[in-house]
């Protein structure tokens, strides 16, 4: 049980602060926040000839 906890304490402290890397060619990841969607409105609206997916998760 121990050894469970400490790779479950592992893996979620690496989510939040190991950082993310994309692969070549793809943009960068962004955090968008509750109070300003602009970049992600300018992000779907220059992508219009692609498709396009929104996912929206909630943890509750």
């Amino acid at each position: 049980m121990a050894q469970f906890s400490r790779t479950l304490a592992f893996g979620i402290a690496y989510y939040f602060y190991g950082g993310s890397a994309t692969p070549k060619g793809q943009p960068p990841l962004v955090r968008f926040s509750s109070g300003d969607l602009t970049p992600l409105k300018s992000a779907f609206n220059d992508s219009a000839s692609s498709i396009r997916v929104v996912v929206m998760l909630s943890p509750t």
